[in-house]
């Protein structure tokens, strides 16, 4: 069975990150790349992390106008990820056209809330409710918009799940039991996040800058 955690590798240093990648590919399901990364290397480095031959996600969180967007999901299509993000937040039109741009091999997944903002911080940008509700409120829209799943923090993809059975939840900022949380305000544990409805987990430090990745891996997939 292919595991449901992904490595998040963010570094901008391409050799670094295949170093990482041949380390844990064989107790990961696939590699996170992201801006940090893409930035960096641009397709020439996704191109060579997919050598590896595990499924890529693309996480960009694209977020622009409708056309914008749809263009820039058609400019990735060589890479073929297998998910791929925008926001949430950018609205149906902007969903719809990202989905509709998508190669038929690549999953669309809305960002709903970051895991680094509570309900604090949403205060400060003028969002009401709490996280539950906006992450709701998104997960909803999305659904609406055509995509194929969200990305949500662990404390809410029970919830969510229920009100969308069919759909795909990437769970990140997941932290393993007793981990430092890092910059993650709303972070659950591997097992905890698999039980409550996560299709993926998405785990980076606790991997990446553990002495021994692989061991590290390994222990993560082991709770599973």
């Amino acid at each position: 069975m292919t595991s449901a955690v992904y490595v998040a590798i963010d570094t901008p240093n391409l050799d670094k990150a295949i170093d990482i990648a041949k380390r844990v590919r064989h107790h990961v399901g696939g590699l996170k790349l992201g801006l940090e990364f893409f930035c960096a290397n641009g397709h020439h480095g996704i191109h060579e992390v997919r050598k590896l031959g595990l499924p890529i996600f693309l996480d960009l969180k694209l977020h622009d106008i409708p056309n914008t967007v749809a263009k820039a999901v058609q400019a990735l299509h060589a890479l073929e990820p297998a998910v791929l993000t925008v926001h949430a937040a950018g609205g149906r039109a902007m969903m719809e056209d990202a989905k509709a741009a998508a190669g038929t091999s690549t999953k669309v997944v809305a960002v709903t809330l970051l895991t680094s903002l509570d309900a604090g911080d949403m205060a400060d940008v003028g969002m009401n409710g709490d996280p539950h509700e906006q992450v709701e409120r998104l997960a909803l829209l999305a659904r609406d918009s055509g995509l194929d799943g969200i990305v949500c923090s662990g404390n809410e993809v029970g919830h969510v799940r229920k009100l969308w059975p069919e759909g795909f939840f990437v769970v990140p900022g997941v932290r393993p039991a007793g981990g430092a949380m890092g910059d993650q305000k709303r972070a659950v544990t591997p097992r905890q996040a698999l039980d409550a409805g996560a299709s993926i987990l998405v785990v980076g430090r606790p991997i990446t800058q553990a002495a021994d990745p692989d061991m590290a891996a390994r222990e993560i997939e082991a709770t599973l």
